[in-house]
């Protein structure tokens, strides 16, 4: 089911670093609408109502309905948030709009199902391992997905999940997915603790050794054994 998000936003006229640096002093995010066909418009945002829409999920794949003061509501989605390198703010955003009855292509978050309860993981004492977080999707906007929900409580240990064995909700399609190649992602696999595969290497490495010094000794006591029988016909026939 899509999730729908509102967001306030400021028509902005000022351009430049010195006029984004004021902004962010002012608690004020710059940003950027364009797409659809029309021009860019340069905007302002609340940081506080940024920051509050961030701690959704669906706020980075989701549609969002922004209110430009002045204007009308254009309905886009994040396509890009820049952030400060080593601070928490946000230093920009770009919202690119989307159109009706258009499709349009989106990577949405994977959720895992039933992770811990998983055969390989409850019965078979191994871990999951995620390959993929995030799938891009197809589908017309009132069909974007919240979320692709995988159920993993039958995978054993050493199985794993192609993109291939999961079914798209109606009316989307996985572009990952060609039938034309043999490229099939894997989303999620279960495998053994590292520290036992070491284990199990150490044991067979010893093995190993050990089989490598049993036939050592053989191959010395052998040798032992001709040099005393060549000594013993030596004497007989000094005798």
């Amino acid at each position: 089911m899509t999730v729908e998000l509102k967001l306030d936003a400021t028509v902005r006229t000022d351009q430049g670093k010195g006029a984004s640096r004021r902004l962010r002093r002012a608690k004020q995010i710059p940003g950027i609408i364009y797409g659809a066909g029309k021009d860019p418009v340069s905007l302002t945002f609340d940081e506080e109502q940024v920051l509050r829409l961030m701690r959704e999920e669906a706020f980075f794949s989701q549609l969002l309905d922004v209110k430009v003061k002045g204007k009308r509501t254009e309905r886009v989605i994040l396509k890009d948030l820049q952030r400060h390198p080593f601070k928490p703010l946000v230093t920009h955003m770009d919202l690119l709009r989307i159109r009706a009855g258009e499709k349009m292509r989106q990577h949405v978050p994977i959720h895992f199902l039933n992770q811990e309860d998983a055969k390989g993981v409850k019965l078979e004492g191994g871990l999951v391992h995620h390959d993929l977080i995030e799938l891009e999707v197809e589908c017309l906007p009132e069909n974007l997905p919240a979320a692709i929900d995988v159920d993993i409580a039958e995978l054993g240990l050493g199985e794993s999940i192609h993109l291939s064995d999961i079914t798209p909700p109606e009316g989307v399609v996985f572009p990952g997915l060609d039938p034309e190649s043999d490229h099939d992602p894997v989303l999620v696999s279960i495998h053994q603790p590292r520290k036992v595969v070491e284990e199990d290497e150490e044991a067979a490495a010893e093995e190993a050794a050990g089989e490598t010094e049993a036939e050592g000794s053989a191959e010395e006591g052998s040798a032992s054994e001709e040099a005393e029988g060549g000594e013993d016909e030596a004497k007989r026939d000094e005798g």
